[in-house]
């Protein structure tokens, strides 16, 4: 063969790998689309199992249209980004869903078509220019009997929540009829009216449950639960009569579940339900037939998840360690048990301590827990104005950890073994007769033990459910945005939905939240604390001391009149104040560094492994083997 022959085969080879490379590469994008290998921590572009089981539970067809405008993403890469991102995992869902979902995209451009179809559909418009056209980026979705349910707008801040998102959306559409939960408050979570301050919506917590639940309101008065009603919600339970905790009793002889949320120093029982005040739940009646107890009078302080906060001493802001506001996180959780799922982060303030009661016979299985590192506190140091440095101080770990919420199960005995209580007298005779008959009727159904295993949930602490303690409240061109900072709305749902018997989206609520503290650091920077507080406080105490010992002495020089002289000790005693009170002061700057300085020190030592001592390592390496094949070279001439 020439070398002309050999120069057409080479170009005719070149071409054919081409085409080969080309044809490889289409056709493993569309035989593998659906195959991905996810490296990230948490699995976090993995769709869950739980995701892929309400996919394969939809019974109709849904359809799913994404809007979004191509000037949009010009403008705004982020935006394109995300949108690829949203597209590709919409597609995933259709694949999986056995051709039961249907995706369809638009480009909505101004005057179009399809941007009368993005209005229609309550799509929110972004400005892009000066002419006053719109960018849109958002999903409405529906089913087989017209039913809606609409993405306004995908926000970038929202990308960790995606898959839960969708889901809840796709599973809405699937599943028509809720499930009803009754909710049962002292507090205004079912929102109301507050004599001069207006009405007030509901809780945000239960605007999260009635996604998933039809959410019905049981006054605190009630003497029978409606039948319709497949689990109770009980929130901050106190003062209710003896007729409403019959109703709750029976309801649980009945083979009714609950989830009760108790708490021995409830902040957001206050007036308008910010978090001010301090109420304690009373409840007893009932949850010691259950086999667990709330702890008297006690809250629970974990050095270990405190969370850091700004308090002011005197005129100083200062920030320390609320040993009484937890941030609990998985190590704090039973992962053994569904409903806690793959939760990152739940934030508490001020919990109580849940017991278990023996001989009542029924199975107490802590959800969650605090760490060795945690003590049980006075509730009366936490209420109205609490001493949070004091309570850092002061705090002596137990060893031993406690238990904040927890699942319990098996059958129970009523706390009405008499049967129900007497009648109300009403108002008039007619109301009288009528409460004549509801006691006649409990009488006759009057059950002394529970048909089957009860289910419940019980959690010390109502705070919990507060918007501060979950979720960042933003306002999105107009529209409401919850941003979460923490899993406790996820909590409350997954848990519903694993009482009452639901498909259950625990497995991807957790995923959207991913916290990495730096457990170190954070000891480092407890045992700092507390080994330096101490002496600050006496420091401050003497620093106070000598300045109103100062004061006063300069007051007196001040306010001399006549022939009336400060005596040269007195005079001395000022200067030597002064003197005193620089010296002071530094040592109280020097403490204040110790505070920094194991942190300080430890961020050296990485910032020297990091940028010195890795490369000085591969340097050494490099030399060191360049020496050695020297060497072996020298070696081999030598003896050659």
């Amino acid at each position: 063969m020439n070398a002309s022959n050999r120069g057409k085969l080479a170009v005719v080879g070149l071409a054919l790998a081409a085409v080969l490379f080309f044809a490889v590469n289409v056709t493993s994008n569309n035989a593998f689309r659906a195959m991905q290998l996810d490296l990230t921590e948490g699995k976090l572009f993995t769709l869950s199992e739980a995701t892929k089981k309400v996919l394969k539970n939809i019974a109709e067809p849904i359809t799913i249209r994404l809007y979004f405008s191509q000037v949009l993403g010009k403008q705004s890469p982020p935006h394109l980004t995300y949108y690829e991102r949203v597209r590709e995992l919409l597609e995933q869902y259709v694949n999986l869903s056995g051709g039961k979902l249907r995706l369809q995209t638009f480009n909505p451009e101004p005057f179009s078509d399809q941007e009368d179809s993005a209005v229609g559909f309550r799509m929110t418009g972004v400005p892009m220019n000066n002419q006053g056209d719109l960018g849109y980026f958002g999903l409405a979705a529906t089913n087989s009997v017209d039913e809606t349910e609409v993405i306004p707008f995908f926000t970038p801040d929202r990308e960790g929540f995606l898959e839960y998102d969708l889901t809840k959306l796709v599973n809405v559409l699937a599943t028509p009829r809720k499930k009803v939960v009754g909710v049962l408050s002292t507090l205004l979570v079912n929102g109301g009216y507050i004599p001069n301050q207006g009405q007030r919506p509901r809780w945000p917590i239960v605007e999260q449950v009635n996604e998933f639940f039809e959410v019905q309101p049981v006054a605190t008065d009630v003497t029978r639960i409606p039948d319709d009603i497949g689990i109770l919600l009980i929130i901050h339970p106190k003062d209710l009569g003896k007729h409403a905790l019959y109703a709750i009793d029976q309801f649980m002889m009945k083979g009714g579940r609950a989830m009760v949320f108790v708490d021995p120093n409830a902040e957001v029982d206050g007036p308008g339900g910010g978090m001010k005040a301090n109420g304690k739940s009373d409840f007893e009646t009932i949850l010691k037939t259950w086999g667990v107890v709330l702890r008297k009078d006690k809250i629970i302080g974990d050095l270990d998840t405190a969370r850091r906060v700004n308090v002011r001493v005197g005129s100083k802001l200062t920030v320390t360690d609320y040993v009484a506001w937890l941030s609990l996180q998985s190590g704090n959780f039973d992962r053994g048990d569904a409903i806690m799922g793959d939760l990152k982060i739940l934030n508490l303030g001020t919990a109580g301590i849940l017991d278990t009661v023996e001989g009542v016979g029924t199975t107490v299985t802590p959800l969650i827990k605090t760490g060795m590192r945690s003590m049980e506190i006075a509730s009366s140091r936490v209420s109205l104005q609490p001493d949070v440095l004091g309570m850092f101080r002061d705090f002596k770990p137990s060893g031993q950890p406690f238990t904040l919420a927890a699942r319990v199960a098996g059958k129970i005995k009523s706390a009405f073994p008499d049967g129900p209580p007497a009648a109300k007298r009403g108002k008039d005779a007619g109301e009288t007769a009528e409460n004549l008959k509801i006691y006649e009727a409990a009488k006759k159904t009057h059950l002394k033990e529970s048909k089957d295993d009860i289910q419940a949930i019980v959690v010390g602490d109502v705070d919990m459910l507060h918007v501060q303690l979950w979720a960042e409240q933003q306002n999105l061109l107009g529209n409401p945005l919850m941003v979460p900072f923490a899993n406790n709305a996820d909590f409350v749902v997954n848990s519903l939905e694993n009482l009452i018997g639901g498909a259950g989206l625990g497995a991807l609520r957790g995923r959207s939240i991913s916290s990495r503290p730096f457990h170190l650091v954070r000891k480092i920077r407890q045992d700092a604390d507390r080994r330096y507080r101490a002496k600050e406080q006496e420091l401050q105490k003497k620093l106070d001391d000598v300045r109103t010992k100062l004061n006063k002495l300069v007051r007196r020089e001040a306010q001399q009149q006549g022939d009336v002289v400060l005596k040269p000790e007195e005079r001395k005693a000022i200067e030597d104040f002064r003197n005193e009170m620089i010296s002071i002061r530094r040592e109280l700057r020097g403490v204040q560094h110790e505070l920094r300085k194991d942190i300080d020190n430890l961020d050296a030592t990485l910032k020297f492994l990091n940028i010195a001592a890795i490369p000085l390592l591969l340097g050494a390496g490099t030399l060191i083997f360049a020496l050695s094949r020297r060497f072996r070279r020298r070696r081999i001439v030598e003896t050659s």
